[in-house]
């Protein structure tokens, strides 16, 4: 349920909206959103039944705000901004970004000019040539292996990442696609879309920043398993 939202008034003529989903991020959301606002985005930030200072934080930048009235998890809170930007005409582009700190808002532009070559999604990759991983645990980069792994096999997508939050969708493609999975399995369900659909996509470079709170942040292996649980168990579409 959004039930308050804050718009400050912004220049009509951005057509790129950047969904934040955000759970109990105060330690971070901050220079999330000091680092994003030096660029000409739209933001739009769902608090998702934070209970800590998430939302006061939020509250002095100059974004939209949309809040859930409890935690409905990040594949939930991504739809209700996803849904709000469409309901803007001028926006052309759908951008989601991480509330962690892990993604670079640099790399944004990278994502908008592969779709202004044609295709409909454009998937960050910290695996391809020219993407970068920084200080990311053994552990963590053999479980992402893993992933990759099962996505190949589940979609017939040949792409060297998957978990990856920093994502852009043209507007078509934002609106045909449709997340159910309200938890974390919202990562591979939005890959099966694209296979399905047949949507156009391309991976871009971009660069993951791993900090000690990003990492606690971060699924556990118990989580990573539930999700694979899901994925094999076909309830993912």
């Amino acid at each position: 349920m959004v039930y308050w939202h804050w718009y400050p008034g912004m220049n009509d003529l951005i057509e790129t909206c950047v969904v934040i989903a955000a759970y109990n991020e105060a330690p971070a959301i901050g220079r999330v959103l000091g680092e994003l606002c030096q660029f000409p985005y739209r933001v739009v930030l769902v608090d998702d039944g934070s209970t800590d200072h998430t939302l006061k934080e939020a509250r002095s930048f100059p974004i939209i705000i949309l809040c859930h009235a409890t935690n409905l998890g990040q594949g939930a809170a991504l739809q209700t901004g996803i849904t709000f930007a469409l309901q803007d005409p001028t926006i052309r582009t759908i951008v989601t970004f991480d509330g962690d700190g892990q993604h670079d808002p640099a790399d944004i532009a990278r994502l908008e000019e592969a779709l202004h070559k044609g295709v409909d999604v454009a998937l960050g990759s910290r695996f391809i040539q020219g993407g970068q991983a920084w200080k990311i645990p053994l552990q963590k980069r053999l479980a992402l292996k893993l992933a990759i792994r099962v996505t190949r096999w589940m979609t017939g997508l040949p792409l060297t990442d998957t978990h990856n939050g920093l994502r852009a969708f043209n507007r078509s493609a934002a609106a045909r696609i449709h997340i159910r999975q309200n938890g974390m399995a919202h990562a591979s369900e939005i890959l099966s879309q694209i296979a399905l659909l047949k949507l156009r996509y391309c991976e871009v470079p971009v660069t993951i920043r791993y900090t000690n709170y990003s990492l606690n942040k971060g699924q556990s292996i118990l989580n990573s398993i539930n999700i694979l649980w899901d994925i094999l168990g076909g309830k993912i579409r």
